[in-house]
């Protein structure tokens, strides 16, 4: 497995109950040899267990908007 495939099917490895015994085993062989993609995991499931665990907040009307602008600047100038 390479590190492309594992991102590719990164929604199926946090769902662990998703994922063919075959599978499984070619991931836990490249996440022992590739630290890069064990990093990606871990964050990955540590950044979904700490957003679980906060209250949902609104946002300000004024500061939503203000954001939505930045974003959108940063979005032409890229292209």
């Amino acid at each position: 497995m390479t590190c492309t495939e594992f991102l590719k099917i990164l929604d199926d490895v946090l769902d662990e109950s998703s994922i063919a015994v075959e599978t499984r085993t070619e991931i836990e062989a490249h996440l022992r040899k590739c630290g890069h993609c064990e990093v990606v995991l871990n964050t990955t499931r540590k950044t979904i267990e700490i957003f679980q665990c906060h209250e949902i907040y609104e946002v300000p009307t004024e500061v939503s908007e203000r954001l939505h602008v930045k974003i959108m600047e940063r979005c032409k100038k890229a292209r």
